[in-house]
């Protein structure tokens, strides 16, 4: 797959191994995962935190190995619920802390065609979302509805 914003080819990071099942050597059963994922974020984490306080500190590689579904649909099936898809949630994160900078950096020319990148990834992730019934259908990017979301 290319760059998003480039011409060019691009190179993708790390790869995971292969795998159909969880390795013999995970200390926590399918049951234990899932308590633990829900735990977590009834504390607050995100899905990734969550996903990496897993790797790191219980030893599980992988959650969707070991209980076939994804951090998120283990949430979803235990009724908590997310404001905003986590990806979506960090771009505009993103767009707020860039409007900052170059409210104090007005000629930061480089900087301004940065937020206009991000903000048109935002617009795609928001088409994709809604299409797939994730947003709702009259929901619509804003700078000010941004900063209002994410302080």
């Amino acid at each position: 797959m290319s760059r998003l914003h480039t011409g060019k080819k691009g190179r993708h990071g790390s790869h995971r191994p292969a795998r159909k099942e969880a390795p013999k050597w995970v200390p926590l059963s399918q049951k234990e995962v899932e308590e633990t994922v829900v735990k977590l974020s009834k504390e607050g984490k995100s899905a990734s935190m969550i996903g990496m306080i897993l790797r790191d500190q219980y030893g599980i590689p992988d959650v969707k190995l070991v209980t076939g579904k994804s951090i998120v649909k283990i949430l979803t099936e235990n009724g908590i619920k997310f404001r905003l898809p986590e990806d979506l949630e960090s771009l505009m994160k993103r767009t707020v802390q860039l409007s900052k900078h170059l409210g104090s950096n007005p000629k930061d020319l480089h900087n301004k065609r940065g937020l206009a990148l991000i903000e048109s990834n935002i617009k795609r992730l928001a088409n994709y979302y809604k299409k797939e019934g994730i947003l709702p259908k009259d929901w619509a990017y804003s700078l000010d509805a941004a900063k209002l979301l994410v302080e």
